[in-house]
């Protein structure tokens, strides 16, 4: 029995969850930033196979309280098939208390309300979404597949669902050339979807994927970590928010921070001037302690 195909990403906020492999790949699998399922073809692995990996997970890990689905867009798969993973799970592990999944803007733009309802009734509580950017210029380039107002439409979507949203943005995504209005226009963006979990990670450049090759021919330049943090300054002072959680705890950013946005936005932009200035105790995290 083949648990995992490939390499396994998940958020950093489920490192103790069972992540169950339902779909192998990504359903877009198009971004020039993006070398996670570069390797792998877009598939839905069989029911009886998911049962048998269930199973297993059920006998090594039987008090599990939290499951993630992967891959990327697991809920890009159809909607009587994600119930009946659900219902398999319900059934397996009695203290489960979560149910997460990344999500991408195809699946939810094409799935119904209706659709979204009964996959919140059946157990998923919280989606993952890219938003990287709210530039779409920047979302252009980097070949996402949809606007920042389909990305709004189909957030929403998801919220009237009454699923929880945790949203990513890229930092330096935008490049030198379009710091500025990525930093803007993600800010505009995020406050229109209020999710109620933000994180940022920082870009970093995978070998073989589009945006390598620009930058190594120069048509990208990657900012600076003291440029990064200007940017990510300037995303913070421009959201309008109400009690949603900020995290940049992930392995590519330069800087961890923490709060709760907009209320200690003042705090975390005195963190980002202190470690601009290199004072106080913020050393920026070295080039080779970053991780995807």
């Amino acid at each position: 029995m083949e648990i995992y195909r490939g390499n396994i990403f998940r958020p950093p906020s489920e490192a103790n969850s069972v992540i169950l492999q339902v779909t192998v790949g990504c359903s877009h699998n198009k971004c020039t930033f993006c070398g996670m399922y570069k390797d792998k073809v877009f598939q839905i692995r069989p029911l009886k196979e998911v049962k048998e990996i269930i199973n297993f997970f059920k006998l090594n890990y039987p008090f599990a309280e939290k499951v993630f689905l992967a891959d990327g867009d697991a809920l890009s798969a159809p909607t009587e098939y994600l119930i009946e993973v659900l219902k398999m799970l319900k059934n397996s592990f009695p203290r489960l208390k979560k149910i997460s999944s990344y999500a991408g803007p195809k699946s939810l733009l094409t799935k119904s309300a209706e659709e979204l309802h009964l996959l919140r009734e059946h157990g998923i509580s919280l989606l993952y979404l890219g938003l990287e950017s709210g530039s779409d210029t920047v979302l252009k380039k980097v070949q996402k597949g949809f606007s920042a107002e389909e990305i709004i439409n189909g957030c929403q979507k998801a919220k009237e669902a009454n699923f929880e949203l945790s949203i990513t943005v890229i930092s330096g995504l935008g490049g030198k050339e379009l710091w500025q209005e990525h930093a803007l226009s993600s800010a505009e963006v995020v406050s229109k979807i209020s999710p109620h979990f933000l994180a940022t990670l920082t870009l970093m450049l995978v070998p073989g994927t589009k945006l390598y090759k620009d930058a190594e021919e120069n048509r990208f330049q990657l900012l600076s970590s003291k440029e990064i943090l200007q940017e990510l300054k300037l995303f913070l002072q421009n959201l309008n928010l109400s009690n949603t959680v900020f995290r940049s705890n992930h392995a590519s950013n330069y800087l961890p921070l923490r709060g709760v946005l907009n209320q200690d936005r003042a705090k975390l932009i005195k963190i980002i001037d202190e470690a601009l200035e290199e004072k106080g105790i913020w050393p920026l995290r070295p080039e080779y302690l970053r991780r995807l």
